[in-house]
Protein backbone atom coordinates (compact mmCIF):
# COMPACT_ATOMS: atom_id res chain seq x y z
CA UNK A 1 0.00 0.00 0.00
CA UNK A 2 1.19 3.20 -0.87
CA UNK A 3 1.49 5.62 1.82
CA UNK A 4 0.58 9.26 0.94
CA UNK A 5 2.90 12.36 2.24
CA UNK A 6 1.54 13.62 5.78
CA UNK A 7 2.19 16.75 7.50
CA UNK A 8 3.87 16.58 10.77
CA UNK A 9 4.35 19.25 13.53
CA UNK A 10 6.08 19.72 16.43
CA UNK A 11 4.57 21.66 19.56
CA UNK A 12 7.74 23.99 20.71
CA UNK A 13 6.01 24.26 24.58
CA UNK A 14 7.17 25.54 27.58
CA UNK A 15 7.00 23.48 30.66
CA UNK A 16 6.52 25.08 34.42
CA UNK A 17 9.01 22.54 36.42
CA UNK A 18 6.64 20.46 38.94
CA UNK A 19 9.58 19.38 41.23
CA UNK A 20 9.02 23.20 42.56
CA UNK A 21 6.02 22.24 43.98
CA UNK A 22 5.18 21.97 47.93
CA UNK A 23 2.36 19.19 47.52
CA UNK A 24 1.08 16.51 45.67
CA UNK A 25 -1.97 18.52 44.39
CA UNK A 26 0.29 21.88 43.29
CA UNK A 27 2.47 19.53 41.66
CA UNK A 28 -0.70 18.16 40.05
CA UNK A 29 -2.21 21.61 39.61
CA UNK A 30 1.01 21.97 37.21
CA UNK A 31 0.82 19.19 35.84
CA UNK A 32 -2.36 19.75 34.80
CA UNK A 33 -1.84 23.52 33.12
CA UNK A 34 1.29 21.60 31.34
CA UNK A 35 -1.36 19.02 29.49
CA UNK A 36 -4.04 21.99 28.80
CA UNK A 37 -1.28 24.61 27.62
CA UNK A 38 -0.11 21.88 25.19
CA UNK A 39 -3.26 20.87 24.29
CA UNK A 40 -4.30 24.56 23.26
CA UNK A 41 -1.07 24.09 21.19
CA UNK A 42 -1.97 21.10 19.27
CA UNK A 43 -5.20 22.50 18.48
CA UNK A 44 -3.86 26.13 17.10
CA UNK A 45 -1.46 23.54 15.10
CA UNK A 46 -4.59 21.61 13.69
CA UNK A 47 -6.97 24.82 12.73
CA UNK A 48 -4.40 25.95 10.61
CA UNK A 49 -4.59 25.93 6.43
CA UNK A 50 -2.25 22.20 6.28
CA UNK A 51 -3.38 20.37 9.54
CA UNK A 52 -0.61 17.72 10.47
CA UNK A 53 -1.47 14.46 11.07
CA UNK A 54 1.15 13.87 13.75
CA UNK A 55 2.15 16.17 16.33
CA UNK A 56 5.09 15.80 18.76
CA UNK A 57 5.50 17.11 22.07
CA UNK A 58 8.58 17.67 23.85
CA UNK A 59 10.31 15.73 26.37
CA UNK A 60 9.45 16.82 30.13
CA UNK A 61 6.44 19.13 28.52
CA UNK A 62 4.02 17.65 31.53
CA UNK A 63 6.00 17.04 34.66
CA UNK A 64 9.13 19.01 34.07
CA UNK A 65 12.73 17.01 35.43
CA UNK A 66 12.34 15.37 38.72
CA UNK A 67 16.35 17.41 39.83
CA UNK A 68 17.07 16.26 42.80
CA UNK A 69 13.63 14.99 44.33
CA UNK A 70 14.07 11.39 45.75
CA UNK A 71 12.50 8.94 43.83
CA UNK A 72 10.17 7.57 46.20
CA UNK A 73 9.03 11.08 46.90
CA UNK A 74 9.06 11.91 42.68
CA UNK A 75 6.59 8.49 42.13
CA UNK A 76 4.04 9.42 44.84
CA UNK A 77 3.67 13.03 43.69
CA UNK A 78 4.23 13.12 40.08
CA UNK A 79 4.32 9.93 38.59
CA UNK A 80 1.49 7.48 37.03
CA UNK A 81 0.92 4.88 34.56
CA UNK A 82 1.02 4.77 30.86
CA UNK A 83 -1.76 4.60 29.72
CA UNK A 84 -3.01 6.97 32.33
CA UNK A 85 -4.17 10.42 33.35
CA UNK A 86 -1.93 12.20 31.51
CA UNK A 87 -2.14 10.12 27.77
CA UNK A 88 -5.93 9.75 28.23
CA UNK A 89 -6.06 14.06 28.56
CA UNK A 90 -4.04 13.33 25.33
CA UNK A 91 -6.15 9.80 23.70
CA UNK A 92 -9.36 12.27 23.77
CA UNK A 93 -7.79 15.04 21.20
CA UNK A 94 -6.12 12.62 19.21
CA UNK A 95 -9.96 10.92 18.80
CA UNK A 96 -11.58 14.42 18.50
CA UNK A 97 -8.76 15.97 15.75
CA UNK A 98 -7.92 12.46 14.54
CA UNK A 99 -4.44 12.54 14.49
CA UNK A 100 -1.29 11.12 16.07
CA UNK A 101 0.12 12.57 19.71
CA UNK A 102 3.25 11.54 20.61
CA UNK A 103 5.27 12.65 24.15
CA UNK A 104 6.98 11.55 26.94
CA UNK A 105 5.99 11.43 30.75
CA UNK A 106 7.58 9.85 33.84
CA UNK A 107 6.07 6.70 34.64
CA UNK A 108 5.19 4.03 36.94
CA UNK A 109 5.07 0.13 36.10
CA UNK A 110 2.82 -1.31 38.58
CA UNK A 111 5.59 -4.61 38.21
CA UNK A 112 8.09 -1.98 39.42
CA UNK A 113 6.41 -0.33 41.94
CA UNK A 114 9.24 1.32 43.63
CA UNK A 115 10.95 2.47 40.84
CA UNK A 116 9.88 4.98 37.52
CA UNK A 117 10.77 5.19 33.96
CA UNK A 118 11.53 8.14 31.56
CA UNK A 119 9.16 6.80 29.22
CA UNK A 120 7.87 8.03 25.57
CA UNK A 121 4.58 7.45 23.82
CA UNK A 122 2.63 7.67 20.47
CA UNK A 123 -1.42 7.22 20.77
CA UNK A 124 -2.99 6.89 17.42
CA UNK A 125 -5.97 8.61 16.11
CA UNK A 126 -8.49 5.95 17.77
CA UNK A 127 -6.65 7.31 21.34
CA UNK A 128 -5.13 4.21 21.60
CA UNK A 129 -1.37 3.88 22.79
CA UNK A 130 0.47 2.17 20.42
CA UNK A 131 4.18 3.15 21.40
CA UNK A 132 5.79 2.93 24.65
CA UNK A 133 9.59 2.84 24.69
CA UNK A 134 11.11 3.18 28.49
CA UNK A 135 14.59 5.51 27.94
CA UNK A 136 17.43 2.81 27.84
CA UNK A 137 20.68 5.30 28.21
CA UNK A 138 19.82 6.94 31.28
CA UNK A 139 21.71 7.83 34.73
CA UNK A 140 19.40 9.45 36.59
CA UNK A 141 16.36 6.68 36.97
CA UNK A 142 16.12 3.36 36.00
CA UNK A 143 16.59 1.64 32.79
CA UNK A 144 15.42 -1.23 31.24
CA UNK A 145 18.94 -2.39 31.00
CA UNK A 146 19.62 -2.09 35.00
CA UNK A 147 16.62 -4.76 34.71
CA UNK A 148 17.78 -6.34 31.73
CA UNK A 149 16.60 -9.92 32.32
CA UNK A 150 13.25 -9.56 34.21
CA UNK A 151 12.37 -6.71 31.88
CA UNK A 152 12.94 -8.78 28.68
CA UNK A 153 10.61 -11.93 30.74
CA UNK A 154 7.77 -8.95 31.22
CA UNK A 155 8.01 -7.44 27.25
CA UNK A 156 10.11 -9.08 25.01
CA UNK A 157 12.78 -7.27 22.43
CA UNK A 158 9.87 -5.83 20.86
CA UNK A 159 8.59 -4.42 23.97
CA UNK A 160 12.13 -2.84 24.26
CA UNK A 161 12.26 -1.80 20.96
CA UNK A 162 8.48 -1.30 19.76
CA UNK A 163 8.17 -0.36 15.82
CA UNK A 164 4.32 0.69 14.82
CA UNK A 165 3.05 -0.30 11.88
CA UNK A 166 0.61 2.29 10.96
CA UNK A 167 -1.19 4.18 8.18
CA UNK A 168 1.35 6.80 7.97
CA UNK A 169 4.50 3.87 8.19
CA UNK A 170 6.23 2.39 10.58
CA UNK A 171 6.77 5.22 13.98
CA UNK A 172 9.03 4.42 16.70
CA UNK A 173 9.88 6.86 19.07
CA UNK A 174 12.44 7.58 21.79
CA UNK A 175 13.78 10.72 23.73
CA UNK A 176 16.41 13.62 24.08
CA UNK A 177 20.02 12.59 24.38
CA UNK A 178 19.44 8.99 23.37
CA UNK A 179 19.93 10.95 19.57
CA UNK A 180 23.69 10.94 20.30
CA UNK A 181 23.35 6.76 20.57
CA UNK A 182 23.64 5.63 17.53
CA UNK A 183 22.70 2.43 18.38
CA UNK A 184 19.18 3.62 19.76
CA UNK A 185 18.00 4.60 16.41
CA UNK A 186 19.57 1.53 14.58
CA UNK A 187 17.54 -0.95 16.20
CA UNK A 188 14.74 0.97 15.39
CA UNK A 189 15.41 0.66 11.66
CA UNK A 190 16.19 -2.62 11.80
CA UNK A 191 13.20 -3.10 13.30
CA UNK A 192 11.89 -1.67 10.39
CA UNK A 193 11.00 1.99 11.26
CA UNK A 194 10.68 4.91 8.74
CA UNK A 195 10.21 7.65 10.89
CA UNK A 196 11.33 8.60 14.23
CA UNK A 197 9.73 10.79 17.03
CA UNK A 198 11.75 12.53 19.00
CA UNK A 199 10.72 13.44 21.87
CA UNK A 200 13.60 16.14 23.32
CA UNK A 201 14.23 18.44 26.05
CA UNK A 202 18.17 19.96 25.83
CA UNK A 203 20.02 23.33 25.59
CA UNK A 204 21.01 24.01 21.93
CA UNK A 205 23.82 22.10 20.67
CA UNK A 206 25.72 21.81 17.84
CA UNK A 207 26.73 18.37 18.31
CA UNK A 208 23.23 17.06 19.44
CA UNK A 209 21.86 19.11 15.87
CA UNK A 210 24.78 17.38 14.10
CA UNK A 211 23.66 14.08 15.45
CA UNK A 212 20.02 14.65 14.32
CA UNK A 213 21.15 14.98 10.99
CA UNK A 214 23.03 11.55 11.59
CA UNK A 215 20.91 9.69 12.22
CA UNK A 216 18.49 10.18 10.37
CA UNK A 217 20.72 10.40 7.02
CA UNK A 218 22.15 6.85 8.25
CA UNK A 219 19.31 5.26 9.00
CA UNK A 220 17.02 6.83 6.16
CA UNK A 221 14.50 7.57 8.35
CA UNK A 222 12.61 10.71 9.14
CA UNK A 223 13.10 12.50 12.33
CA UNK A 224 10.64 14.89 13.92
CA UNK A 225 12.45 16.34 16.86
CA UNK A 226 10.39 18.97 19.44
CA UNK A 227 12.56 20.46 21.82
CA UNK A 228 11.07 22.08 24.90
CA UNK A 229 10.81 26.26 24.67
CA UNK A 230 12.09 28.55 26.67
CA UNK A 231 14.76 26.70 29.32
CA UNK A 232 16.09 23.52 28.87
CA UNK A 233 15.23 20.58 31.38
CA UNK A 234 18.21 20.84 34.73
CA UNK A 235 18.91 24.04 33.73
CA UNK A 236 17.41 27.30 34.90
CA UNK A 237 19.40 29.46 31.97
CA UNK A 238 20.27 27.16 29.19
CA UNK A 239 17.95 27.99 26.14
CA UNK A 240 15.92 25.48 24.31
CA UNK A 241 14.47 25.41 21.16
CA UNK A 242 15.70 23.99 17.70
CA UNK A 243 12.96 22.03 17.49
CA UNK A 244 13.59 20.57 13.39
CA UNK A 245 12.34 17.73 11.26
CA UNK A 246 15.11 16.13 8.68
CA UNK A 247 14.27 13.65 5.68
CA UNK A 248 15.63 10.66 5.00
CA UNK A 249 19.10 11.93 3.04
CA UNK A 250 19.50 14.39 6.31
CA UNK A 251 18.15 17.45 4.58
CA UNK A 252 16.61 19.95 7.02
CA UNK A 253 13.10 20.07 6.04
CA UNK A 254 12.04 22.67 8.48
CA UNK A 255 13.72 24.04 11.82
CA UNK A 256 12.52 26.40 14.80
CA UNK A 257 15.44 29.29 15.30
CA UNK A 258 14.00 30.36 18.57
CA UNK A 259 13.03 28.82 21.94
CA UNK A 260 9.78 30.62 21.93
CA UNK A 261 6.61 28.46 22.25
CA UNK A 262 5.40 27.99 18.41
CA UNK A 263 3.71 25.73 16.22
CA UNK A 264 5.90 26.55 13.35
CA UNK A 265 8.23 24.06 12.97
CA UNK A 266 6.28 21.71 9.95
CA UNK A 267 6.77 19.93 7.39
CA UNK A 268 6.00 16.89 4.56
CA UNK A 269 6.77 13.17 5.19
CA UNK A 270 6.41 11.52 1.98
CA UNK A 271 7.02 7.75 3.39
CA UNK A 272 7.10 6.46 -0.52
CA UNK A 273 9.66 8.18 -1.49
CA UNK A 274 11.41 7.15 1.61
CA UNK A 275 10.79 3.33 0.52
CA UNK A 276 11.67 3.42 -3.33
CA UNK A 277 15.06 4.97 -1.85
CA UNK A 278 15.60 2.58 0.51
CA UNK A 279 15.07 -0.30 -2.74
CA UNK A 280 17.40 2.00 -4.77
CA UNK A 281 20.64 0.41 -5.62
CA UNK A 282 22.39 3.49 -6.18
CA UNK A 283 25.46 4.99 -4.12
CA UNK A 284 22.65 6.84 -1.69
CA UNK A 285 21.54 3.70 -0.47
CA UNK A 286 23.47 3.17 2.56
CA UNK A 287 21.26 0.56 4.15
CA UNK A 288 21.70 -1.78 1.52
CA UNK A 289 25.47 -1.75 2.29
CA UNK A 290 25.56 -2.28 5.26
CA UNK A 291 28.05 -5.33 6.04
CA UNK A 292 26.65 -6.27 9.39
CA UNK A 293 28.88 -9.18 10.09
CA UNK A 294 31.82 -7.36 9.81
CA UNK A 295 30.87 -5.51 13.37
CA UNK A 296 28.83 -8.59 15.22
CA UNK A 297 31.86 -10.65 16.90
CA UNK A 298 32.84 -6.76 18.31
CA UNK A 299 29.61 -6.24 19.28
CA UNK A 300 28.61 -9.75 20.75
CA UNK A 301 31.48 -9.44 23.17
CA UNK A 302 31.17 -6.06 24.24
CA UNK A 303 30.38 -6.34 28.15
CA UNK A 304 30.78 -2.44 29.47
CA UNK A 305 27.75 -0.93 31.23
CA UNK A 306 27.00 -4.30 33.24
CA UNK A 307 23.19 -5.22 32.86
CA UNK A 308 21.03 -6.04 35.30
CA UNK A 309 23.08 -3.94 38.04
CA UNK A 310 20.40 -2.43 39.92
CA UNK A 311 17.44 -5.82 39.79
CA UNK A 312 17.65 -6.24 43.49
CA UNK A 313 17.25 -2.85 44.48
CA UNK A 314 15.52 0.25 42.80
CA UNK A 315 17.50 3.52 42.19
CA UNK A 316 16.75 6.11 45.28
CA UNK A 317 19.51 8.70 44.74
CA UNK A 318 22.57 9.24 42.28
CA UNK A 319 24.40 7.63 44.61
CA UNK A 320 22.83 4.43 43.76
CA UNK A 321 24.46 4.40 40.23
CA UNK A 322 28.40 4.63 41.89
CA UNK A 323 29.37 0.95 41.87
CA UNK A 324 27.61 0.39 38.58
CA UNK A 325 29.46 3.28 36.81
CA UNK A 326 33.10 2.22 38.65
CA UNK A 327 32.72 -1.23 37.42
CA UNK A 328 31.77 0.00 33.66
CA UNK A 329 34.69 2.20 33.73
CA UNK A 330 36.72 -0.74 34.91
CA UNK A 331 35.20 -3.33 32.20
CA UNK A 332 36.43 -0.77 29.39
CA UNK A 333 39.84 -0.64 31.05
CA UNK A 334 40.14 -4.02 30.56
CA UNK A 335 38.91 -4.27 27.07
CA UNK A 336 41.76 -1.62 26.43
CA UNK A 337 38.95 1.08 25.34
CA UNK A 338 40.68 2.95 28.37
CA UNK A 339 44.46 3.59 29.15
CA UNK A 340 44.86 2.34 32.85
CA UNK A 341 44.56 5.21 35.09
Amino acid sequence: MKIAPWHATCIQVESRIACNAKSKDETWEIIEANIARAIGMIRDACAGPNPPKLVVIPEFAFQGPPRSVPVPEWIDRACTTMPGPITDRLAEVAKELGIFIAGNHFEVDPRWPDRYFNSSFCLDPKGEMILRYRRINTASWTSPHDILDAYRDAYGDAGIFPVADTELGRLAIFPCGEIAVPEISRMFMMRGAEVLLHPNNEPLSPVADAAKVCRAAENMCYLISANVAGTAGFSDTLTGGHSQIIDYTGKILAMTETAEETTACSATIDVAALQAARRDTGMGNGLMRSRWEMYRAAYQSADFYPANALADHPVKTMQDFTEVHRAALANLEAEGVLRPA
